[in-house]
């Protein structure tokens, strides 16, 4: 007898996907890439907006190699 479970896949499309979630009105992004000898500079920014609300994200980071 197997004992592995059985699983059944189905495929999903992005605006199926769309209508589950709300879908994403708008959307920005930015980032930034500096580099001067030994040291490196990385920032970004990103917002979405949907029907369910906003979100946003920054981050920075500093290298020195």
């Amino acid at each position: 007898m197997n004992s592995a479970p059985h699983i059944d896949t189905t495929e999903i499309h992005d605006t199926d996907l769309d209508a589950i979630s709300g879908g994403v009105a708008v959307a920005a992004a930015v980032g930034l890439h500096v580099e001067v000898g030994p040291l490196a500079v990385c920032a970004d920014v990103d917002a979405f907006a949907s029907a369910e609300g906003v979100s946003a994200k920054a981050n920075a980071a500093a290298f020195i190699g």
